[in-house]
C-alpha cells in the first residue's frame, strides 16, 4: 500500500513538472505583432487594410490578418513596420513580391508570364473544341 502511495505522489509531481514546463514554453511564445503600436489610427487602418490584401505564403487562401501561422505573423509584423516607417502601399507590395513572389498578392500584376499562364490553357481548349467540331463535320460528311 505504501508503494502505491509513493507511486501516486511521484506521478502527481511529475505531471505537475510537465505542465509547468509546457505552460512556461507556451507563455514564452509571444509575438510582437500583437502588441504593435502605430503613430496614428490612420496608419493602423492603412496597415491592417494592406495586410488584408496580402496572402499568407504558407496558408491556403488566407490573408495575413486571418492567418495565425508563424510566417504570417512575421510578414504581418514586417508590413506594420514598413507602414510605420512611412512606406506607401505600393512600396510595401513591391517589397513583399520581391521577397515572397507574386503569390502573396491576391491581384497579381499583368505580365507576359501571367498572360501565358492563363492564355495557353484557354488556347489549347479552343483548339481542342475546333478539332472536335472539324472531326464531327468530317464524320457526318462521310456518313452522308
Amino acid at each position: 500500500m505504501r508503494a502505491l502511495w509513493h507511486l501516486t505522489v511521484l506521478l502527481v509531481l511529475s505531471l505537475g513538472c510537465l505542465s509547468a514546463v509546457f505552460a512556461a514554453g507556451y507563455q514564452a511564445i509571444s509575438h510582437p505583432v500583437d502588441l504593435f503600436e502605430f503613430d496614428s489610427v490612420a496608419q493602423q487602418k492603412q496597415a491592417i487594410y494592406l495586410a488584408k490584401t496580402l496572402r499568407c505564403p504558407m496558408c491556403q487562401n488566407q490573408n495575413l490578418i486571418e492567418s495565425n501561422s508563424a510566417v504570417a505573423k512575421d510578414i504581418r509584423l514586417r508590413v506594420f513596420e514598413l507602414i510605420k516607417t512611412g512606406k506607401s502601399d505600393d512600396e510595401v507590395k513591391e517589397y513583399m513580391v520581391a521577397r515572397y513572389g507574386e503569390h502573396v498578392l491576391y491581384q497579381p500584376s499583368f505580365s507576359i508570364k501571367n498572360a501565358m499562364l492563363w492564355g495557353i490553357p484557354i488556347l489549347l481548349g479552343l483548339l481542342m473544341i475546333g478539332f472536335g467540331i472539324g472531326d464531327i463535320k468530317r464524320s457526318i460528311r462521310d456518313i452522308v
